[in-house]
């Protein structure tokens, strides 16, 4: 069977909705690196624009699209009620997924592939990064307010769109395997490094063996929590809305916040060469920590909280630990633009651990201070 040219994809993944207007465009929209997303402009009846967004959905990374849209339209449904219960506005306070002609959340093209449909959410604005502590004050409430409206979900009904995304043991134990195999017999070279992640093997369990122990709940977790992945008024600047929810899955409430820790608590690149420009900050890190306690602290257990700063580190140990897995197997998973930028990463990520450990009895007392 032959495939189908992209633009003809497009047409037909087009012609699965009703759009309520013609169609006057489609154009690639965004930053994203994983699906390829269209702005769909349509005219009503009334002659106004109404903007959605089309995706197509990247089922190399994501090889489940049914179980990852049922995740989705359950996440959204359920945030939905919420809202309306607190007297939000729930066309801007979640993402809204619109169904087919077939009434079904996604479509299949003749190719395979899986496209989706979300309503536009106007009069806002999508960070890349930190520009102010405000800014990450914001991202921080947002992404609270997510855990604390998801509270009651059932987390364990959810697929797991990525198998043992943040389990750290596991992450540890395919970078043994790596370094093991050294297929491209980089090891020799990156000896500080291994050591780094050697030294740290116990750690890597705190959290998942606390999960194990059923002394920590299953959240309903993002996965994602970069500031890119809130939707910020314009007029306000306040996080309304949390996007980009493929890595929506069952998961611990501390890695959330971590994510979001070691992507904004810092005011380097993730590939910063010279590491004298990597430093954790700590009033960032209050700053997120107050904006998200403040949201989510009700909802969350005493153990939870106190574990937060273990998310923090476990968080940026872990992704450092992915980098230099990938850097020993060859640097086939993340995307490199230079020799050496997979250990460039790691590199800047093991500084942003060793930074927390130095001030790690700071970092619990903050979290402390706001719970």
């Amino acid at each position: 069977m032959s495939l189908k040219p992209a633009e003809e994809l497009l047409q037909e993944a087009l012609s699965a909705w009703e759009w309520g207007g013609t169609v006057v465009g489609a154009v690639r929209y965004g930053a994203g690196h994983i699906n390829d997303t269209f702005c769909v402009y349509t005219q009503n009846a009334e002659g106004d624009c109404v903007r959605f967004i089309l995706q197509r959905i990247n089922t190399n990374t994501f090889k489940d699209p049914v179980g990852l849209m049922e995740n989705i339209a359950g996440v959204t449904g359920f945030l939905r009620k919420k809202i309306e219960e607190k007297g939000g506005d729930v066309t801007r306070e979640t993402m809204n997924v619109v169904p087919t002609k077939e009434g079904s959340n996604f479509y299949a093209d003749s190719n395979g592939g899986a496209w989706r449909v979300y309503t536009f959410v106007e009069g806002t604005l999508c960070l890349q990064k930190v520009e102010s502590s405000e800014d990450f004050y914001e991202s921080a409430y947002a992404f609270g307010q997510f855990q604390q409206l998801l509270a009651d979900y059932p987390a364990a009904t959810l697929h797991e769109t990525i198998a043992r995304f943040h389990d750290t043991a596991n992450r540890y134990a395919n970078f043994e395997k790596a370094l093991q195999a050294d297929v491209c017999g980089r090891a020799k070279d990156v000896q500080k490094e291994i050591e780094f992640v050697q030294a740290r093997k116990a750690d890597c369990s705190v959290m998942v063996d606390l999960l194990a122990q059923g002394k920590l709940p299953l959240r309903v977790t993002h996965n994602d929590t970069k500031l890119n992945n809130i939707l910020m008024d314009k007029q306000t600047r306040k996080g309304i809305c949390v996007i980009d929810l493929d890595t929506v899955m069952p998961g611990l409430a501390a890695n959330d916040y971590g994510d979001s820790i070691r992507f904004g608590a810092n005011d380097c690149a993730e590939d910063e060469t010279d590491l004298s420009k990597v430093n954790f900050s700590l009033p960032l890190f209050e700053t997120y920590t107050k904006g998200f306690l403040a949201a989510a602290g009700s909802a969350l257990t005493d153990l939870e909280k106190e574990t937060l700063p273990w998310g923090a580190r476990l968080m940026t140990l872990e992704c450092g630990i992915r980098f230099l897995t990938d850097y020993l197997e060859g640097d086939h998973y993340f995307r490199t633009h230079r020799e050496g930028h997979n250990l460039d990463r790691c590199r800047t990520q093991f500084k942003l651990v060793s930074d927390m450990e130095q001030v790690w009895d700071e970092m619990m007392a903050i979290v402390k201070k706001y719970s």
